[in-house]
């Protein structure tokens, strides 16, 4: 009887773990490059506002240049990764 039910509780393991898949990387609102880059955004338009020699074009041209440097690094760290599918990633658990 224990061997049965010992039995049982590894078969019940084993596919619960087949089943049990994760991506490898975050959603992007929970990392810390996307805070970082809203940040360095942030800066850049406070320091036109504030600067007579900093103009509206360049600090454009920069948050331009920032927005497509993370959109880059995102493509590069999910470029590895296969999304499963079936849960939703903005309120899953990351460990």
């Amino acid at each position: 009887m224990a061997a049965s039910e010992t039995a049982e509780r590894r078969r019940m393991a084993s596919s619960s773990e087949t089943r049990r898949t994760t991506d490898e990387t975050k959603h992007a609102l929970k990392t810390t490059e996307f805070f970082a880059m809203v940040g360095v955004i942030v800066a850049i338009l406070i320091a036109s506002a504030v600067s007579d020699t900093f103009g509206d074009r360049r600090a454009w041209t920069l948050v331009a240049a920032v927005a497509i440097g993370y959109m880059i690094s995102r493509g590069l760290a999910k470029s590895g990764t296969k999304y499963v599918g079936g849960e939703d990633p903005v309120n899953r658990n990351d460990h």
